[in-house]
């Protein structure tokens, strides 16, 4: 029995399902805890496979390689005073199992499986895994350690289960993402067990995007008495050292780096450009390509890009047409001057002309309407794939929540691309990370300082510019209004009489609430985004294109 640990957490970025660069990955994260001395290195959920793999758990041999993977890792700690406590996956007799394994001197000497398996918001781990026992601890260097696995100390039976058996000290490997104060839910979760078991809790979490999901590490550990002894890094990998003393019947430490947690106010523009980087770099891309409308959309997804990137892998193009005012035209080149990236001007005025002529026998003297202006935003969509096509670049696309929400988007127009960083923001929401990012520099940013987004494009009245003296409040109400009506249809599911109650006009709920059911086919095909909210459209709400339920609740 020894009553001194160290503790070592590997806060990394895996991808889903390259086993070698995540054995490679770990094998470096080893090698630190080697020379650091540490008795303890942990991994976070599902490592070597990534979190979250899907389908690929269907895949026999998928599965075969993965096992193969963590016995090589579990091999590499011999020689050393290790005790590997690897997150994995591993299938027995009784299933497959989201799974931890712990090595030391290069043999696995214990195995411990998920207990709770979530299957609610992106998570459906029953459909993949079978659940495991109430766990017991494992006992390392002499100390009883319980291993609670991310969801399962959502349920406080676990722990309680773990600290009967006699746990001393609780790791808990977690793949859990980001929303909106995440952080201190988990924080509050944590403090919660540590107080009631009077145990330590280590919570170790991934970071990375992965698809829509981003998870924003922030990693850290409560003592006993409820101290905060180790913070992680938010939105950043990170390797954490921390050293534990048993203090009677207790273990406590008093030397772990403590990392300042990113504000509420920045998360989620740190989320988003995280998401982004991912997104665009694990999928084999090194650049990226935007229109630059001179709106707010897409001047923040390019100050996203850039933050990402740095300028010198972002492409921005004007697509003005006829209605393209002049203040569109100068705000969009001071915005690409004020971020340093290439800026072209692609005029579309010869393409929509020549196609509006071409269909004039169809259309047979019909008055303008939707089908001229959606010509706008699909020949802008042609261009932009064109440049995507032929200099490899990843096109992002601009619309934010709201626009999604009642399908103010076209479809194969300026909704094509890749990856849209707004996908899970309401339009005020955009309007508050672009004055925020005027005002600061986030952290783990490639982008220049100082006022990036100019004011104008801030105070001017958002347009399409598709019409004559267009603007979005033609045909929706102001975004407060609009906002607040799909926050409560969207996210809390109110009945349409629940959100009448707060205010709004009875046939604009109806209307709003029409908007957002017609418009799932487009939302079906839009491009991922990272989810910000519990309930993002896609992922975190899934709503039929068939749709024949009527909500009754007003008249």
């Amino acid at each position: 029995m020894t009553d001194q640990l160290r503790i070592a957490l590997a806060q990394l970025n895996p991808k889903v399902g390259d086993l070698p660069g995540n054995l490679a990955l770990a094998k470096k994260a080893l090698a630190d805890a080697v020379a650091a001395k540490a008795d303890i290195l942990m991994f976070s959920e599902l490592f070597l496979t990534g979190y979250f793999p899907d389908d690929l758990l269907f895949k026999p041999q998928f599965v075969t390689d993965a096992m193969a993977a963590a016995q090589t890792l579990a091999a590499e700690t011999a020689g050393t005073d290790v005790v590997l406590v690897l997150p994995t996956i591993w299938k027995d007799q009784t299933g497959l199992h989201n799974a931890v394994i712990v090595a030391e001197k290069g043999h696995i000497f214990a195995l411990r499986f998920k207990r709770e398996l979530p299957n609610d918001d992106v998570f459906y781990e029953k459909r993949y895994f079978a659940a495991g026992p109430l766990p017991l601890p494992v006992t390392i260097k002499g100390v009883s350690v319980g291993i609670p696995i991310c969801e399962d100390i959502w349920h406080p039976w676990v722990c309680e289960h773990l600290m009967r058996e006699g746990a001393e000290i609780l790791l808990c490997p977690n793949g859990s993402p980001y929303w909106t104060n995440k952080q201190h839910i988990r924080k509050e979760l944590v403090r919660k067990h540590a107080v009631e078991h009077d145990v330590p809790l280590i919570y170790l979490n991934q970071v990375g995007g992965q698809d829509e999901l981003v998870f924003d590490g922030a990693s850290f550990a409560i003592a006993p008495g409820d101290k905060l002894v180790l913070q992680g890094k938010s939105f950043e990998t990170d390797f954490l050292i921390s050293d534990w003393h048993r203090e009677g019947d207790t273990w406590t430490s008093t030397n772990g780096r403590i990392e300042e947690l990113t504000s509420v106010e920045e998360a989620p523009w740190r989320a988003a450009v995280l998401g982004l980087r991912d997104y665009v770099f694990k999928n084999g891309f090194s650049h990226v390509v935007l229109g630059l409308s001179g709106g707010i959309d897409s001047a923040v997804v390019a100050a996203m890009a850039v933050d990402a990137f740095g300028p010198e892998k972002v492409h921005c193009i004007m697509l003005p047409y006829r209605y393209t005012s002049d203040e569109s035209l100068k705000d969009a080149k001071d915005c690409a001057e004020r971020l340093g990236v290439r800026y072209d001007i692609v005029s579309i005025g010869n393409p929509v002309d020549d196609a509006l002529v071409e269909l004039a026998p169809i259309f047979d003297n019909r008055a303008p309407d939707l089908a001229e202006e959606n010509i706008q935003s699909r020949m802008r969509g042609v261009v932009l794939m064109a440049v995507s096509n032929k200099l490899g670049s990843m096109l992002l696309t601009t619309g934010n929540k709201s626009e999604m929400g009642v399908g103010y988007a076209t479809i194969y127009g300026d909704m094509n691309g890749g990856y849209n960083p707004l996908k899970d923001m309401f339009k005020m929401e955009v309007y508050a990370l672009a004055d925020w990012r005027n005002k600061h520099m986030p952290g783990d940013s490639f982008g220049p300082k100082g006022e990036v987004i100019p004011q104008s494009i801030i105070d001017k009245a958002p347009s399409a510019e598709l019409r004559p003296n267009q603007t979005d409040q033609d045909s929706l109400p102001p975004y407060p209004v609009l906002d607040d009506i799909l926050r409560s249809i969207v996210e809390d599911e109110m009945s349409l009489g629940d959100v009448v109650a707060r205010g709004h006009d009875p046939a604009l709920v109806k209307r709003i609430e029409r908007l957002i059911n017609i418009a799932e086919y487009k939302r079906r095909q839009s491009a991922p985004g990272p989810k910000l909210t519990p309930r993002a459209f896609g992922l975190g709400r899934k709503y039929p294109i068939t749709n024949g339920y009527k909500d009754v609740t007003v008249g």
